[in-house]
């Protein structure tokens, strides 16, 4: 293999011949822009590149180690590809420049697979490892520059066991050398490596796309396989380096109908194409030819299979069907001063591809020039008085001549294909609603690019890969009838928090929402630390009106828990995290593999919440007493702990960060490095202000009931008519959750039917028995008391303990002190715990009188 290698690029460097055979085939310079990645696409130049390719090769090797046909034989497949529509060419080996030429004049582009020892253990010995490197940079070098290079392929398929072996950290920094070493030999070419289920757990992050081998043969896997293909690669393109079926074993027929399903699921996925393995049965492996495989669209003599027509067909239809019946789409932007970016907007929206939309735009009271830029475009243009943005939104949709309305913030622009995705998704289902990804465009400047990599953007929140729980209101859209049905938008949303509510909304009374990986917006960060500062504390105060109207929603800290896993860029790590494994299967025997990362603790998420900044000043302020009673002095260690575990998260989190602004300097990238880390501590204080003055504070009383003794209660109700017992939990629990309190209901091992928040310190818990007394008579009893959570015993434990410890050695003052603390904290939870009991109470005294 290594032979084979140096004398393919041995080949490839001899100018001469080059040029003999261009001026053989009479070829013509080409000039053509190269490819470029955008968010989720390739492009050249303006223009979207879908790619519709097939494999070529490998040929057994001629008397020069050359593996491909001579040129006329090349000229000739690549001129029949072009007819049949095909745009794109892998090779595995790397190809003459003659080649690229032939392949440009056909308006063909190339992938250039580049041949190393992939199949052996290749990073034991020193001398092969620099082997490799060579090989890679005499490929990168040979091919350089040149138009026709689609990309470079440095690695295809490394086998599960070899990766085993190095360990999955290695090989994952080996490809990035390789990577590197390309991108010395031509900065401005893609690069990518061809993966495979076997080893999907690679972490490949600096690769340019996505790009994979999938064999299934069922449509339904392989879309489903595709969504998560979609969802590792995050915001990547993802490119499909081989599919096909042997029609040796299948027929020829069955080759043909396969092949046109799943060209059809990739571009319905979002991919950016396909490579169909392969042109011709010809194929050269291993040193054999293989003779009992046939996954060519022709054969060994070039004589087309059904497969090439509907190969053909389907690239004809791609990426989104002709004869498709789209749903008109209202698109609605809401604008509260958005001149500055809203024409980047509305020229977004004019690009659109889609054939039937209409654009309405809601000026919600602006001061500015937005209506006049607004007037400048074919738009439905709505002023009303500042009324705040739900208001607004309500306005759009009521407004809409479309069954599909599309939300867009005047701060992002669309992708042209944008509407095509989210119709295709309502027309492949029946979900209520449908969202996709947001990006931050590049340009934007150096704060913005350190602000899309901090946490507290604008992120989806997915169940499955294509099911979400949250869609960002920057990108969502609904049909009509569903915000129809949940009353549109509530107006107590004047800046944020509207679109976490409707979807929650939506789900419980229409419906699912769906998420389509290419229905992707261009979505402007804010590119200043004091806007990005300001606009984390309006997310706080969002936060503490969603958890005012979902109690239920929320813990007892006043955070949420997402049934799904956050998708996007700027998570601050959990230190739990770190770790991860990797399903292999029995002797790494499993088809797929993934990585699962360590769920994390609760006690690993504690330092991740706004709250944890509220542990510093009592902290700070036991080791101040430390002065007055050395044994608080071993608090020091602890709050040294709590800065650092925080300041820790940080850094790392900003560490994997990949900046779209190219920083030309290393003290350029140490600046963005630590303006990044520095926004992963700022945001969740600026959060914690904006919850805290709006009322969203772990002490706050989530009881509404008239405060009691907070003693255990017994109660009855006498009842004439039968009734079943857990009809009337359900009553009692449904009438608390109505005056916004939060219910628990026991589960399977529970000694207690309900459970009554009081606050972060006490609840109260309800058991019920029931006595038959003949003829449909019952006697209900209930048993109602009090319980301290531990974040109540443990912190008055710790305090009663200083005071008492602290007053035998005469430290009056941090006696008091600690004696204080410890009254409010039991004041605290009995106080709560009593309320509790009171709402129980009276809700059970409003349920027998009925």
């Amino acid at each position: 293999m290594e032979n084979q290698a140096t004398l393919q690029l041995q080949s490839t460097t001899g100018t001469e011949p080059l040029h003999q055979a261009d001026a053989a085939l009479g070829l013509a310079p080409v000039v053509r822009q190269r490819p470029r990645v955008a968010g989720k696409f390739l492009f050249v130049g303006a223009e979207k590149l879908w790619i519709r390719g097939v494999t070529y090769g490998t040929f057994r090797p001629d008397a020069n180690g050359l593996q491909f046909p001579e040129p006329r034989q090349v000229a000739q497949d690549f001129a029949q590809m072009a007819s049949h529509g095909v745009n794109a060419v892998r090779t595995y080996t790397v190809p003459p420049r003659w080649l690229l030429d032939i392949a440009l004049e056909n308006g063909l582009h190339v992938m250039v697979g580049i041949p190393w020892e992939q199949h052996i253990a290749f990073l034991n010995e020193k001398r092969r490892t620099r082997s490799i490197e060579d090989v890679t940079r005499s490929a990168a070098r040979a091919c350089a520059g040149h138009p026709a290079v689609l990309c470079f392929a440095v690695g295809n398929e490394i086998p599960a066991s070899i990766v085993r072996w190095h360990g999955r950290r290695r090989i994952e920094q080996f490809i990035e050398r390789l990577y590197r070493i390309v991108k010395q030999q031509d900065p401005e070419a893609l690069v990518t490596y061809v993966n495979f289920p076997t080893t999907e757990y690679l972490q490949l992050p600096f690769l340019d796309f996505l790009c994979f081998n999938v064999y299934l043969e069922s449509q339904q896997s392989l879309e489903a396989y595709l969504a998560r293909l979609q969802n590792l690669a995050d915001e990547r393109p993802v490119l499909m380096a081989e599919i096909g079926l042997d029609s040796r074993r299948n027929g020829e027929q069955s080759q043909a109908d396969s092949l046109r399903w799943q060209i059809q699921s990739v571009f319905k996925s979002g991919c950016v194409g396909t490579f169909v393995f392969a042109w011709t049965d010809e194929w050269y492996r291993g040193g054999y030819d293989i003779e009992d495989w046939d996954f060519g669209l022709t054969t060994r003599q070039r004589q087309p299979k059904p497969a090439l027509v509907s190969v053909a067909k389907a690239f004809a239809d791609a990426p989104f069907p002709v004869d498709t019946a789209w749903p008109a789409i209202s698109v609605v932007v809401c604008s509260y001063n958005g001149a500055r970016t809203i024409r980047d907007t509305l020229e977004g929206l004019k690009r659109l591809s889609y054939p039937d939309y209409e654009v309405i735009v809601v000026n919600d009271g602006s001061t500015d020039d937005t209506p006049a830029i607004a007037a400048e475009y074919d738009v439905k243009l709505i002023s009303t008085e500042n009324r705040g943005l739900s208001n607004a939104r309500n306005t759009g949709y009521q407004a809409a001549r479309g069954e599909i309305v599309a939300y867009i913030d005047d701060d992002a622009y669309p992708d042209p294909d944008w509407a095509h995705y989210l119709a295709l998704t309502y027309l492949g289902s029946d979900c209520a609603g449908v969202g996709g990804p947001n990006l931050a465009p590049p340009g934007d400047g150096s704060i913005a690019d350190c602000v899309a990599h901090a946490p507290g953007g604008p992120v989806h929140v997915l169940l499955s890969d294509t099911i979400a729980e949250h869609i960002p209101g920057c990108n969502m859209s609904f049909k009509k009838s569903a915000l129809e049905a949940v009353g549109g938008f509530d107006p107590r949303y004047r800046a944020a928090g509207d679109d976490v509510d409707v979807c929650w909304r939506i789900q419980d009374q229409v419906g699912t929402i769906a998420f389509h990986p290419a229905a992707m917006v261009w979505h402007h960060r804010r590119n200043c630390i004091r806007m990005y500062w300001k606009q984390q504390q309006g997310y706080g105060k969002a936060e503490a009106l969603l958890e005012e109207k979902w109690p239920e929603r929320y813990n007892v800290f006043g955070h949420t828990s997402w049934g799904g896993r956050l998708y996007g860029k700027g998570f601050t790590l959990n230190l739990a995290a770190l770790r991860s494994h990797v399903y292999q299967g029995v002797w790494g025997s499993a088809p797929f593999q993934s990585l699962y990362q360590s769920a994390p603790t609760t006690l690993s998420s504690l330092p991740l919440m706004p709250e944890w900044y509220l542990l510093l000043p009592p902290l700070l302020l036991l080791s101040l007493l430390g002065l007055a009673w050395d044994p608080l002095l071993y608090v020091v260690p602890a709050l040294l702990l709590a800065v650092v575990l925080p300041v820790l998260q940080a850094v790392l989190s900003a560490r994997r960060a990949r900046f779209t602004s190219k920083p030309e300097t290393r003290w350029q990238r140490y600046k963005l490095f630590w303006i990044t880390a520095f926004m992963h501590l700022q945001q969740p204080l600026a959060r914690l202000i904006g919850r805290l003055r709006h009322g969203l504070s772990p002490w706050r009383r989530a009881a509404a009931g008239t405060p009691r003794l907070p003693t255990c209660r017994r109660l009855a109700s006498w009842h004439e008519r039968w009734e079943a017992p857990s009809d009337i939990l359900e009553k009692l629990r449904n009438a608390c959750s109505e005056s916004g309190m939060v219910v628990t209901t026991g589960g399977n091992y529970d000694a207690w039917d309900l459970e009554l928040r009081g606050g972060l310190f006490g609840s109260a818990r309800l058991l019920m028995a029931t006595e038959e007394h003949g003829g449909g008579r019952q006697m209900m009893r209930f048993r109602v008391w009090p319980k301290w959570s531990r974040f109540a015993l443990l912190p008055a434990v710790l305090f009663a303990g200083i005071s008492i410890f602290s007053a035998a050695d005469d430290a009056w003052l941090v006696s008091t002190l600690c004696a204080v603390v410890f009254v409010l904290i039991v004041a605290r939870a009995l106080l709560e715990s009593g309320a509790a009991i009171g709402a129980l109470c009276d809700h059970l005294q409003k349920l027998s009188t009925l």
